[in-house]
Formats: structure tokens, C-alpha cells, sequence
């Protein structure tokens, strides 16, 4: 029923930006926390920057100041802006939807979107 949709990544050059977006369809975004995920090839995927349905925003250290998260409620879509990017930026980037946090079955995610930073 609920479908997520990454788009946006690509190639890019170090110090170049990209604007990642998440679309969904079957559920409305609007009342509900979402994330960007970013996973390495070889590595754990971890959290990139949290949205909230008040539009406070939750960045991790290793790309604040470079990543911006936000929504468009009309489009039911979450944003990414990426600037400033750096090689080891270079993954694949999931958005993730959770409607009942710490209850198993309720989380939903996309399919991914490669991001590749290099010269």
C-alpha cells in the first residue's frame, strides 16, 4: 500500500551538490517522522537527517552544515540538499518511513538512489 521513491542521485564532482527527493504515494507524509539513510558499499547504513511532522529538522554531525532535510507537504515529498560533497559521501541514499516507532511492521523504505562523489 504505502510506496517510497528516491530520486535525484547521480555523479557529481567533490564540492558539488546534489537535491535528493522522497515521494510517496498510497500514505500521506504529512503527520509523520522522516529520515535519510545512507549505506557504503561494505558498511552498515546509518542515519543521515530526520525530519519531524513540525518540520524540525535533526542532522548528524558528519554532514551538518553541508546537508539541509526538509518537506513539501502539497507534494508529499522530503528533501535531501546535499552541497559541499566529498568522496566519502558516495553511497546509497534510502528514505525511510516509520508510522509506529519501536513497533516492528509499521517502517517503510525506498529503494535507493546511488550518490557518487568524484573527481
Amino acid at each position: 500500500q504505502v510506496q517510497l521513491v528516491e530520486s535525484g542521485g547521480g555523479l557529481v564532482e567533490p564540492g558539488g551538490s546534489l537535491r535528493l527527493s522522497c515521494t510517496a504515494s498510497g500514505k500521506n507524509l504529512t503527520g509523520y517522522t522522516v529520515a535519510w539513510y545512507r549505506q557504503a558499499p561494505g558498511k552498515q547504513r546509518e542515519l543521515v537527517a530526520g525530519i519531524n511532522s513540525r518540520g524540525f529538522t535533526d542532522v548528524k554531525a558528519f554532514v551538518k552544515g553541508r546537508f539541509t532535510i526538509s518537506r513539501d507537504n502539497a507534494k508529499n515529498t522530503v528533501y535531501l540538499q546535499m552541497n559541499s560533497l566529498k568522496p566519502e559521501d558516495t553511497a546509497v541514499y534510502y528514505c525511510h518511513l516509520d508510522l509506529r516507532v519501536g513497533v516492528p511492521g509499521f517502517d517503510y523504505w525506498g529503494q535507493g538512489t546511488q550518490v557518487t562523489v568524484s573527481s
